[in-house]
């Protein structure tokens, strides 16, 4: 019987897919020996099809590890199946390039969110199995974040992203701090409706806003060029911001907030001079480019050379 099961889910591993909602409604209060079997079921499609074991594993699966009734031999197993996935010299590049699978994403937003708070723990919620997410979840990452920035469905995905991000950075735990921090700086990054959405979300998550301005605020000291490309996007955004503080501090509602308001107002008002001193020493090094072209131009009319080397030192000469 398993023989002639394994065979049929090789040989056509999307018949899982059809047995998903049976799947996942059965596992809520699974025990141990059944858990192994639709582990065994689901490994056996992914043997012949990676992004569909995948798939199922993030569906079934992954909502029983963030669950407070996942013991440790059954998150054990879970985990096993997954580091057997992704262990494929050719896992990176098939997962990636299968992250939207009939106009479907493997990796959705919301369990990409789960992937992120299993990863990034509180100190005191560390497990042995923390070790194990972390070596996962980069090529997990890679596939939940996978697609062409401007497309339409990568545009709801950013937006999704960045929702959960700002409320994960929200909760005040370093790690997770840090990480949807970065994730959703690159929500930005990838479409500028997230400016819009962030700009949305912002009063109501003050706390979380301040955190990464102060981030975006000590990447611009370090690396003054690193927004360049989102230099007026930005700019946009970091005025809208700082009206909106100003208009907190007469709104009753945000009084207990203030001192984040003022805090975020802070990290607005470095942004924007780390900003316009990095647009304004890029407008001077272009200016500099520009006239040195036109020079060498004007100097390779004006001069006839036809020995390279003399040319060149000619051209040191013009230089230094």
């Amino acid at each position: 019987m398993l023989f002639v099961m394994a065979s049929a889910l090789r040989r056509k591993p999307e018949l899982l897919i059809n047995l998903l909602p049976s799947l996942k409604g059965g596992l809520k209060y699974i025990e141990h020996d059944k858990l192994s079997l639709t582990i065994w079921v689901i490994a056996q499609a992914s043997e012949e099809d990676m992004v569909v074991g995948l798939y199922i594993w993030i569906q079934v699966l992954l909502p029983m590890l963030s669950g407070k009734s996942c013991n440790p031999k059954s998150r054990d197993l879970i985990l096993q199946l997954v580091e057997r996935t992704i262990s494929s010299p050719i896992a990176r590049q098939t997962l990636v390039g299968g992250a939207v699978r009939k106009g479907e994403r493997i990796i959705p937003p919301q369990a990409f969110d789960i992937l992120m708070r299993l990863t990034f723990p509180s100190h005191s919620t560390r497990i042995k199995a923390t070790e194990r997410f972390e070596a996962a979840y980069p090529i997990l990452k890679e596939v939940a974040l996978a697609g062409t920035p401007g497309i339409k469905a990568m545009k709801h995905v950013s937006t999704q992203v960045l929702t959960f991000a700002i409320k994960a950075v929200g909760e005040g735990i370093p790690g997770l701090t840090q990480e949807a921090s970065d994730v959703l700086i690159w929500c930005l990054t990838q479409e500028p409706h997230c400016y819009k959405e962030w700009d949305n979300l912002y009063p109501g998550n003050i706390q979380a806003s301040s955190a990464i301005l102060k981030k975006i605020s000590d990447e611009c000291k370090k690396q003054p060029t690193k927004y360049t490309d989102d230099l007026e996007k930005l700019m946009v955004m970091l005025n809208r911001f700082r009206k909106k503080n100003k208009e907190a501090l007469t709104r009753k509602e945000y009084a207990d907030k203030i001192s984040y308001f003022n805090e975020a107002d802070k990290h607005c008002k470095d942004i924007q001079k780390q900003l316009s001193r990095s647009s304004g020493c890029l407008k001077a090094t272009v200016a500099i480019s520009v006239a040195s072209v036109v020079a060498v131009t004007a100097w390779s009319h004006s001069v006839k050379v036809v020995d390279m080397k003399e040319a060149f030192e000619k051209l040191s000469q013009l230089w230094f």
